[in-house]
């Protein structure tokens, strides 16, 4: 099922049946900053296991993100120094995806991993969404690891045509891009652009 959204004016009650979806376990296609990508609620291992069975990785090995709302909720799931926290503020929300030092509230099926990938996009949607949730979303790009990034991944009609029968809703929030988010490193106490994607890291 795909579900129209709008940037500039996301409808409450349209976002409350994308929360409650997401609260059932089930598995959304929305967009972000960058491409569009494929996630469930990081507190529902059906979810989880249908997102990594969607890309054909293990849950507890597969570099997967969280998308959060605002810094606040980054640091429920996450360790930032004053660097990392400088460094996010001045680029987020933007089209990055910040690497740091999971803490001890991961939730469960995460408990074991190091590290976790951050991501605020740039994008009221999912921002919004993410808010009315009130915990972020395990997010991962739509498209399959030996998959190149095509046409058909940046349109929602062809999307819901494509993947509509694997997901449980589509978020059409317009044309998507081509281009994924940037990769930083901050687990070192420093920040390495391991991934150079959309946007330009501000340090």
């Amino acid at each position: 099922m795909r579900l129209k959204l709008y940037n500039d004016n996301t409808n409450r009650r349209d976002v409350d049946r994308v929360v409650r979806c997401l609260k059932e376990g089930g598995l959304v296609i929305y967009p972000t900053d960058t491409v569009y990508a494929i996630g469930c609620d990081i507190f529902n291992a059906r979810g989880i296991e249908a997102v990594c069975r969607h890309k054909g990785v293990d849950p507890r090995k597969a570099n997967l993100s969280f998308i959060c709302d605002e810094l606040s909720m980054v640091s429920n799931y996450a360790k930032m120094d004053n660097a990392a926290f400088k460094l996010m503020k001045r680029n987020l929300p933007g089209p990055f995806t910040f690497i740091l030092e999971g803490n001890s509230r991961l939730p469960k099926l995460f408990k074991q991993r190091k590290t976790v990938g951050i991501r605020i996009p740039d994008n009221n949607i999912i921002r919004t969404i993410v808010e009315a949730l009130g915990n972020p979303i395990l997010t991962t790009s739509l498209k399959r690891d030996d998959d190149e990034i095509l046409e058909y991944y940046t349109d929602p009609e062809l999307i819901d045509e494509k993947f509509g029968s694997e997901v449980d809703l589509v978020v059409d929030g317009g044309i998507g891009t081509l281009e994924p988010s940037t990769v930083v490193d901050c687990t070192d106490g420093s920040a390495e652009v391991i991934r150079q994607g959309k946007g330009n890291l501000l340090l």
